[in-house]
């Protein structure tokens, strides 16, 4: 796998680059491992717009994917590496000798036709799912959960790991894949090796359009709107805020105004901060 440049026939193509896919085995996905994704265009449950600048983009169907590895002691066989249009890695699909299939996230070395385990005791190799207290220090993991039973959390993004830097009784110290060291329970599982997919994150999409065909708008800034729709607007010329703080959209301070509810914080976990 690597990444290949197109001719420069037009301004769109200059700078346009993308993936191999080598390593995909099937192109259609396994149909009952599928449903519908209706897109929400950064709206929350009440049609509320949360998240700005989202909408449309290609039809994608969603893969169904199995992050809390918990069909235990059952071997499954790699039976194809594909394509998932919903995040930067690519997923395996396994068939358990029971006949059952499942998607998992493939990591590197993950090839067609090896056998993956989760359970008590599984061998120490890219794939196989076990607790955090039965994987040794030093190791590199994926998919990890930040409570146990809940399915991975962490580390899920193509080329992500995390390594395991000490265990107690009670909690393993993990440096997560943005340097971070966070307190995580012996009792939560994790997948040996690193997320697949590395050359993900050298991608250049070299035109707006594939960037609207992930369903990203364009980011408008706030001073370059009129004073009805943000408190930033108006003005001649590029007029300077005439505030204390940046504003929000909606006139609440940005910038470092504390949002954190009175609740015990995450951040007792955290040992060494990723900054």
């Amino acid at each position: 796998m690597g990444i290949k440049k197109v001719k420069p026939t037009s301004p769109g193509k200059r700078n346009f680059t993308y993936l191999e896919k080598n390593e995909i085995t099937k192109k259609e996905p396994e149909k009952s491992l599928v449903t519908g994704l209706k897109k929400k265009g950064g709206r929350n449950n009440q049609g509320k717009i949360t998240i700005r600048f989202r909408g449309g983009g290609a039809k994608r169907l969603l893969r169904i994917i199995d992050f809390k590895r918990d069909k235990d002691g059952v071997p499954g066989k790699v039976s194809s590496i594909e394509y998932d249009p919903n995040r930067s890695a690519r997923i395996a699909l396994i068939k358990y000798i029971d006949g059952e299939k499942r998607y998992i996230i493939a990591p590197v070395g993950l090839n067609l036709g090896d056998t993956i385990l989760s359970g008590e005791e599984v061998p120490l190799k890219p794939g196989n799912t076990t607790f955090i207290r039965n994987i040794p220090i030093g190791t590199i993991i994926y998919n990890i959960e930040l409570k146990p039973g809940k399915g991975g959390q962490i580390a899920r993004s193509a080329g992500s790991q995390a390594q395991i830097l000490s265990k107690d009784e009670k909690y393993a110290q993990i440096k997560m894949p943005s340097g971070e060291i966070r307190l995580i329970n012996v009792n939560c599982r994790a997948t040996i090796g690193q997320v697949g997919n590395l050359d993900h994150v050298n991608l250049q999409l070299g035109k707006a359009g594939r960037t609207r065909n992930l369903g990203r708008k364009p980011h408008v800034r706030g001073s370059a709107m009129n004073p009805v729709d943000h408190p930033h607007g108006g003005g001649e010329g590029k007029a300077p805020i005439g505030h204390p703080s940046p504003l929000s959209p909606w006139g609440k301070p940005t910038l470092g105004k504390k949002t954190r509810k009175k609740k015990k914080p995450s951040s007792v976990y955290i040992v060494k901060r990723r900054k």
